[in-house]
């Protein structure tokens, strides 16, 4: 492999990404990408990303050596990188933070955004209340079931919550009305999507943002063990959390990259390539053609869809994406609660399940670093339906 920069041409990750939506749409998303191109290197912006990252967020946050479950597991040594203590729980709020500044830079009056999990949602309202711009949430009617108390967060911190119950009411069905919202609004309206999908230039934009979480992880280890780790492990749905993990990584060919896919959505180990919401990725479909059925029991990881770069890296061999079940995550859940006190979302349990199985794989000398994206907080009411009935 020569060459591992995945921008070959803008907006595209070899074959990967693009814009593929109608020409209104195309040239309102031109113009975020370019905003977006301006304000990014900007020292101003970046002054102030920083500070709220700092003072909002409150990173940067620990990079935890998991002393009890490498001990109890035996093999290589298990550090958590902590998002789970970010402000809102979860690692979204990097990158909604990010494109807040960039939306009241574009002069926005109002703010959207999909969720599937809720966590997304949660981020963009409280970056829209500091603000202080009114903020629209749309969710799909399921997913608003079993996140109720996200939903209630939401609602709380000021949002309109949207309830999807068109097709399956998954985060498919919230991606495309927020797109149709957008359209209809766009003169007064900034979409914020919350995962490294879509058209560009989302893709880029919220890897810039979460590539904090790799830029932190990385010189943390380096200080903590000398030397870089065998392997970063992170949940993989649309892929934020993922990107970001791995995003100041990817030059350092000796690091395995592993994405930790739902069984019940295995959109790299199983999907074909095709325009899916604006963008060429893998896609999962059933055999008439449509987007496939998925049944996660993580509401993040719910999508049949994924990030281009994630595509990208599967596809040059630089990525690894493996799956982990619905029961092995709920497993991994209950081991890291009760042997190290840390309750991890249901997203983030599938690559703790992961990291499990490989540690016993590897010698005490390596590392691996799993990427706790959001805490558990959200799913207890779930994971006690599924526990008790």
């Amino acid at each position: 492999m020569s060459s591992i920069d995945s921008k070959v041409e803008k907006g595209y990750f070899g074959e990967f990404g693009g814009s593929f939506v109608p020409d209104e749409l195309k040239v309102i998303l031109d113009n975020i990408g370019k905003q977006f191109e301006k304000y990014k290197d900007d020292p101003e912006f970046i002054e102030e990303f920083r500070y709220y990252l700092k003072e909002y967020v409150g990173r940067e946050n620990p990079l935890t050596f998991a002393k009890n479950l490498t001990q109890k597991i035996g093999g290589a040594k298990i550090y958590l990188k902590r998002e789970d203590l970010n402000h809102t729980g979860a690692h979204k709020i990097n990158n909604a933070l990010g494109q807040i500044l960039l939306a009241k830079r574009m002069g926005a009056k109002r703010i959207i955004a999909e969720t599937g999990a809720g966590q997304h949602g949660v981020a963009t309202a409280t970056a829209s209340a500091m603000i202080g711009l009114p903020c629209t949430i749309y969710m799909g009617k399921l997913d608003t079931e079993r996140q109720a108390l996200n939903v209630f967060r939401m609602q709380l911190l000021g949002a309109e919550v949207v309830a999807v119950d068109k097709g399956r009411g998954r985060l498919k069905e919230a991606v495309d009305e927020a797109f149709e919202d957008l359209v209809k609004n766009h003169e007064d309206t900034f979409y914020l999507i919350g995962s490294a999908v879509g058209p560009y230039p989302y893709p880029e934009m919220v890897k810039h943002f979460q590539s904090i979480i790799s830029l932190e992880s990385k010189q943390q280890i380096l200080e903590k063990e000398g030397k870089l780790p065998t392997a970063i492990v992170a949940c993989t749905g649309g892929g934020s959390n993922a990107i970001g993990s791995f995003a100041n990584y990817i030059e350092d060919e000796g690091v395995r990259l592993i994405g930790v896919e739902p069984l019940e959505a295995p959109t790299i180990s199983e999907g074909v390539p095709a325009v899916f919401h604006g963008y060429i990725s893998l896609t999962l479909f059933d055999e008439n053609g449509d987007p496939k059925p998925t049944n996660s029991i993580a509401a993040g990881l719910d999508y049949q869809g994924v990030g281009p770069e994630h595509s990208y890296l599967h596809s040059i061999g630089r990525g690894e994406y493996v799956t982990a079940s619905g029961q092995e995550a709920l497993e991994a859940l209950q081991e890291l609660s009760k042997v190290e006190g840390i309750i991890p979302a249901l997203e983030s349990s599938h690559a703790v399940a992961h990291s499990m199985k490989l540690a016993k794989e590897l010698n005490k000398d390596d590392i691996i670093i799993v990427n706790i994206s959001g805490r558990g907080d959200k799913d207890v009411n779930q994971v006690y339906d599924m526990l008790t009935k």
